[in-house]
C-alpha cells in the first residue's frame, strides 16, 4: 500500500470512530460506564494527530505506533485490547505483505486479544466482531473485502441477543441482553471503514 492510501485508511478509520463517539457512549450507558465513545475518540484523535508520520512508516511500523497511541490514550478495557490487536499484528506481519499475510497476522492478533481480555467469542465483546471478520476473510473470495463492512455491522448487531459475561456489563446478568455491545460496535466501525477504503483502493487499480 502506498503512502497516500495508507494515510487515507488511517484518516477514514479515525474519523469514523470519532464521529460515532456519542452513539458509542449511549450504547455504553446501557450496560457499562457510559464512556466508551469518549475513550476511543481520545485514542483515535491521538492517532489522527500523528497521521502524516504514521503514513510514512511501513505497515508494521504504523501499526506498532498506532497501537502504542491507543494503548496510552484509550481508557478502560478497550485501550489494552485495541492496543494489543495493533501491536500483535505489527509483530506478526511478514516482511512482504500480501493479503494472506495480513489475514494470518490478524488471526494471531485475535488470539492475543483473547488472552489479554480472558474472553472468547459469544461473550458480548469486540471479539464478536473480530472473529467473524477474520472468518469471512479466511474463507474469502474476490468479494471478501467488499463484504467487510456488512459482515462487521451484522456481527456487532448480533451481540444484542448475547449475555455479557465479561466486564461491567456482566454484573447486569440477563439485563445485558437486548443491547449492542459498545466494543463490538466500535470494532464494526473500524473494519467498516477499512473495507470501504480498500474497495476504493482496489477499484482504482
Amino acid at each position: 500500500m502506498e503512502r497516500g492510501a495508507r494515510r487515507a485508511l488511517i484518516v477514514a478509520v479515525a474519523r469514523d470512530v470519532i464521529a460515532h463517539a456519542d452513539e458509542l457512549n449511549r450504547l455504553d450507558q446501557a450496560i457499562g460506564d457510559g464512556d466508551h465513545g469518549t475513550n476511543v475518540r481520545r485514542g483515535f484523535e491521538a492517532v489522527l494527530a500523528e497521521v502524516d508520520d504514521l503514513a510514512g512508516m511501513s505497515e508494521s511500523g504504523a501499526l506498532a505506533a498506532a497501537g502504542m497511541l491507543l494503548l496510552n490514550n484509550v481508557g478502560g478495557a478497550s485501550g489494552p485490547l485495541y492496543g494489543t490487536l495493533a501491536l500483535s499484528m505489527a509483530r506478526n506481519l511478514p516482511g512482504t505483505t500480501g493479503i494472506s499475510g495480513w489475514i494470518e497476522a490478524f488471526g494471531l492478533a485475535i488470539e492475543d486479544v483473547k488472552r489479554r481480555g480472558k474472553s472468547e467469542p459469544g461473550q458480548k465483546t469486540l471479539l464478536d466482531v473480530l472473529v467473524p471478520v477474520h472468518t469471512s476473510l479466511v474463507a474469502g473470495d474476490d468479494a471478501a473485502v467488499a463484504r467487510l463492512a456488512s459482515v462487521a455491522e451484522n456481527a456487532a448487531e448480533a451481540t444484542r441477543s448475547m449475555l455479557a459475561v465479561r466486564g461491567r456489563a456482566a454484573f447486569l446478568g440477563q439485563r445485558s441482553v437486548g443491547h449492542v455491545d459498545p466494543g463490538a460496535r466500535s470494532a464494526s466501525l473500524i473494519f467498516g471503514a477499512i473495507g470501504r477504503v480498500l474497495v476504493e483502493e482496489f477499484d482504482g487499480k
